[in-house]
């Protein structure tokens, strides 16, 4: 069995317990060594075979898997946050079909709620914006034309950019052609949960300033939105006038 991991977004005590009862048990790992925090490895068992895929192309990633399957032994594919985003696990998974060797996904925590949780933000504030749009500046990966990021930017909506950070001057002229303006707040979050965690906040026409006085250029989250603001409406949730299915509002007096 290979079981995809999610290794959640830094601190060794995010993952979750099945992710570490998994690694627990495994006979081989082949972690993400460029992004995973390798204090997650330490959980793994005496003898277990450690394979850092930083160093390896797929097709050496897959023939260790095969290797692992033909002698009957449990493999973890350990992915930084959750395999789902920029994982590239799809490529994987379509490889062990080929072959019939079963998988299984553990669902992580992704770094964008690590940030959010560094940012003491919520997302999608009442009256400022109820979407958030995950996605990455153009650079030897492409995107699609209808995700460039001025199209993305009309929305207006929260926006958390990964693997962008090599790519500041591109993010701030490109987004700033939509519905942003140099005002609106935006922050960078270094690490987010890892004990270098570094969180940065200012305004969109500042990004490419303070980025650069902070030296980061990698491994870190460009977040922008108003929701980093101050002003949002009360939620109707836990508002007293509101009825909902569990209970019912108080009438104002007339």
């Amino acid at each position: 069995m290979v079981d995809f991991v999610g290794a959640g977004p830094g601190a060794p005590d995010l993952i979750t317990v099945r992710g570490r009862q998994l690694i627990e048990r495994a006979d081989c790992i082949i972690y993400a060594g460029s992004l995973v925090n390798p204090q997650l490895l330490e959980y793994a068992k005496e003898g277990c075979q450690i394979h850092n895929s930083a160093e390896m192309h797929l097709e050496e990633i897959i023939a260790v898997m095969e290797q692992a399957e033909s002698r009957g032994q449990n493999t973890v594919r350990l992915h930084t946050g959750d395999p789902s985003l920029y994982g590239a696990v799809r490529e994987q998974m379509d490889e062990l079909r080929k072959r019939k060797i079963p998988f299984r996904i553990c669902p992580g925590v992704s770094s964008f709620c690590g940030a959010a949780a560094a940012l003491e933000a919520e997302y999608t504030l009442p009256g400022v914006s109820q979407s958030v749009i995950i996605t990455r500046a153009e650079g030897r990966t492409l995107v699609p034309e209808k995700e460039k990021l001025h199209r993305l930017a009309q929305h207006g909506a929260t926006m958390i950019l990964f693997l962008s950070g090599k790519m500041p001057e591109q993010v701030q002229e490109e987004l700033l052609k939509g519905a942003y303006t140099k005002k609106t707040p935006c922050a960078v979050v270094y690490k987010a949960t890892w004990e270098e965690e570094k969180v940065i906040r200012g305004t969109l026409g500042e990004l490419c300033k303070l980025m650069q006085e902070n030296g980061i250029t990698r491994t870190a989250l460009i977040v922008v939105g108003d929701v980093l603001g101050e002003d949002y409406e009360l939620s109707r949730l836990y508002d007293k006038h509101f009825t909902t299915q569990y209970r019912t509002g108080v009438r104002t007096q007339p």
